[in-house]
């Protein structure tokens, strides 16, 4: 389910992006992103309502850190990630700047209602921004637009989306819920399944939209969704996780002291080989991936 899924989402994606004009960077931070990103969400917020703030936050900082350490080092393994995306810097940073306001707000050990309203509302700046980009490639947009819109297409590629994101979605449910029981039987802490499985059950799709980006030779798919994902891991996830708990987000030492630190090695990493280096090679692929199998190695 997930595989196909992924496969046909990916298909649709192109060619929204192709009929429309709008750049795969856009599409990948934002539809993409936003779909992708429905695991993670689902599963922290169902975690914190339940009373597992832990979870809930390990779920979302587990998969901001998967989605760079461990899906860009592979894409970028298989073949260097050429960064075409002019905003690239700016979401970078932006995807930077709110991990560091996340841990501001964590450092007293609870993330509160109203930290929680803030977080939800800075996915504003991600918009804005995306918005700007749009209207900068308007006039590509209208050079791009030829012909009339078929029908048969429109029906085809909206049933390709629909369908392939449920199976994305559901196929990851299904794979999140019986891992997280095989977990329980060996006994393993919540904290560390939320960090490892559950993180890298709910990333399964923004995993399978690289890599079929990687072999589409559409990558700036791949890094739009990652920069987007762990946007909205950030602000939404965290946030709506913050809203439907019974009395905040309960941060542990763990979290502040190996979790987050983590999280901005591998993020600096990514960001500013983007930046100086205008790819992510395989040099930086290959010390991402070595970062997360260190940081599994301490977990265990």
């Amino acid at each position: 389910m997930i595989v196909k899924g992924g496969d046909w989402f990916l298909d649709s994606i192109i060619w929204i992006a192709e009929r429309t004009g709008i750049s795969y960077g856009i599409i990948g931070a934002t539809v993409v992103s936003m779909a992708t990103t429905l695991p993670e969400l689902f599963v922290s917020s169902v975690a914190s309502n339940e009373g597992f703030t832990d979870m809930a936050v390990g779920n979302a900082l587990g998969s901001y850190i998967c989605n760079i350490a461990f899906i860009i080092g592979i894409c970028a393994l298989i073949k260097p990630i050429k960064v075409r995306d002019d905003y690239f810097g700016i979401k970078g940073a932006m995807m930077f700047g709110h991990l560091s306001i996340f841990y501001f707000f964590a450092s007293d050990g609870i993330i509160s209602f109203w930290e929680g309203k803030i977080l939800i509302g800075l996915i504003a700046v991600f918009l804005v921004i995306n918005l700007f980009e749009y209207r900068r490639e308007s006039s590509e947009i209208r050079k791009t637009k030829t012909g009339a819109l078929k029908k048969k297409d429109l029906i085809i590629n909206g049933g390709k989306f629909a369908l392939g994101s449920a199976g994305i979605i559901i196929g990851a449910h299904i794979l999140v819920s019986t891992g997280v029981d095989i977990a329980n039987i060996f006994r393993i802490p919540k904290q560390v399944v939320s960090l490892t499985l559950l993180a890298i059950g709910t990333s399964l799709p923004e995993l399978v939209t690289a890599f079929a980006a990687t072999v589409k030779d559409k990558q700036n798919i791949s890094l739009g969704n990652i920069l987007g994902a762990n946007i909205l891991n950030m602000t939404i996830v965290m946030g709506v996780s913050t809203a439907v708990s019974h009395g905040g987000l309960i941060i542990s030492k763990q979290t502040l002291n190996l979790d987050v630190p983590i999280a901005t090695i591998v993020a600096l990493t990514f960001v500013l080989s983007g930046i100086f280096f205008k790819k992510i090679g395989r040099l930086t692929g290959i010390a991402l991936l070595l970062i997360y199998g260190l940081y599994m190695q301490i977990l265990f």
